[in-house]
């Protein structure tokens, strides 16, 4: 029987959607923020407050950081599967990259729902 090589990051169809939808996402929260910004009387701390006391913006900046960070994972492991050839080094990073992204995933909801 012959084994397969896998060669790259050829993970196809699933991937480029989830990126695609993913850009999707942080563009529309882009948007939206920036309605917000704009509709601000100042930038003072009470007012930037104000924005984020509602369930909604909470709810709708911690989908834009997950969808950063998943958008960042697939990037960043494709290239790793592209670029690194050694299994160990790439195995390494892709421990490294994914518990990073995690934590900063904690790091973001505990600053979202400290306000």
């Amino acid at each position: 029987m012959v084994k397969p090589i896998i060669v790259g990051a050829h993970y196809g169809f699933r991937d480029w959607l989830a990126q695609r939808v993913t850009a999707v996402v942080m563009a529309l929260y882009t948007l939206v923020f920036a309605a917000y910004a704009l509709s601000m009387p100042d930038g003072s701390f009470e007012s930037w407050r104000g924005v984020f006391s509602g369930g909604f913006m909470k709810f709708a900046t911690f989908l834009f950081f997950m969808s950063l960070f998943f958008h960042a994972w697939i990037g960043v492991r494709d290239i790793f599967m592209d670029y690194i050839k050694p299994v160990g080094i790439r195995l390494t990073l892709h421990s490294v990259v994914a518990l990073l992204l995690i934590g900063y995933a904690g790091w973001a909801a505990q600053i979202l729902w400290r306000l």
